[in-house]
């Protein structure tokens, strides 16, 4: 794929919603190491974006504490598009969550004693979003019946081998593949990437029809849950798991806990000191009180795993194995 060298760029701040740490939502937006879409070197997130066509890299700090931060964002590129920074900027809003207000979510965790400390020790992880319903679908096919860090695996394979790119400073950044990217490859051309011959396939027919404007995905975001579902259930190769994945991670639904998520429904029984798992029933009972903020739960719960793994900065460890 051919690379272009970033000669052109520019710098801008934004000033989130507080309270907000960069830190722990790059985290909930990255979740494995070994994803290298989503880059956290422990000071700067970086990403590259694709806008108006054009490969995008971003590089973001945060300044000052979480109540009265402001990003610090820079872009790249070989030619930088007209209006870059303003579309850049609605791009980050939606994937870092930077203007939601959580106030009626922290005064919920303030009553409710199973949750109070969970959400002091993350307190400014705003929900993520992938920038697109198409990522979010493909991150929920690619992960189906899979440990997370084997999806995460096959997903920056996919990037690596058909995203566009960006080459600054003799770093190579490979954004995440557009329906154009994977519309005309052949179910082989995937499978070599380690995904099965259903997933290629669903993969490439999704890639196809938006490529070709036969589907317009996008749209569910202005549909109500139960037409977003249907929406996304008629789609091959997506059933309930990715369709409420996508709710969640793709369209910002917070009251959605991914009920078949087996990951999720582990860190769940853990934090309740379950000592049977739950089923899918059983976890919508479970984080029934915490709606609308159930979602937003999921997300505290996996950042509790990554603390857990060693991977957060030194100082931020994990709640809930000290508390069984």
């Amino acid at each position: 794929m051919r690379r272009a060298a970033c000669l052109d760029h520019l710098t801008f701040s934004l000033t989130p919603a507080p309270p907000f740490r960069l830190d722990l939502t790059a985290w909930a937006l990255r979740r494995r190491p070994e994803n290298t879409i989503d880059v956290w070197d422990g000071s700067t997130y970086r990403r590259v974006l694709v806008i108006d066509g054009q490969p995008v890299a971003v590089a973001i700090s945060q300044t000052g504490s979480p109540r009265h931060g402001r990003l610090h964002i820079e872009l790249r590129a070989a030619r930088l598009p007209p209006g870059a920074k303003q579309s850049a900027t609605i791009m980050l809003q939606r994937m870092l969550g930077l203007r939601l207000n959580l106030h009626s979510f922290y005064r919920l965790a303030a009553r409710d004693q199973r949750i109070k400390l969970l959400v002091q020790h993350f307190r400014g992880v705003k929900p993520p979003r992938f920038p697109t319903v198409f990522e979010a679908l493909v991150n929920g096919i690619a992960c189906q019946q899979l440990t997370l860090h084997v999806g995460i695996l096959l997903l920056s394979r996919l990037a690596e081998r058909f995203g566009p790119a960006v080459d600054g400073d003799g770093a190579v950044q490979h954004a995440f593949p557009r329906p154009v990217d994977l519309a005309a490859l052949s179910a082989p051309a995937l499978r070599q990437l380690g995904f099965s011959t259903n997933k290629a396939r669903a993969l490439i027919e999704l890639s196809a029809g938006l490529a070709s404007g036969r589907l317009d995905i996008e749209g569910v975001t202005a549909l109500d849950e139960q037409e977003a579902l249907a929406r996304l259930y008629a789609l091959h190769g997506v059933g309930r798991w990715t369709a409420e994945y996508v709710l969640l991670r793709g369209l910002g639904r917070l009251d959605t806990f991914p009920g078949d998520d087996v990951g999720a429904r582990n860190n769940l029984a853990r934090f309740l000191h379950r000592r049977a798992p739950l089923d899918y029933d059983g976890v919508r009972r479970a984080v029934a009180g915490w709606q609308p903020y159930a979602g937003f739960l999921y997300f505290h719960l996996l950042l509790d795993r990554i603390a857990q793994a060693g991977w957060l900065a030194p100082g931020i460890g994990a709640v809930i194995h000290r508390e069984v």
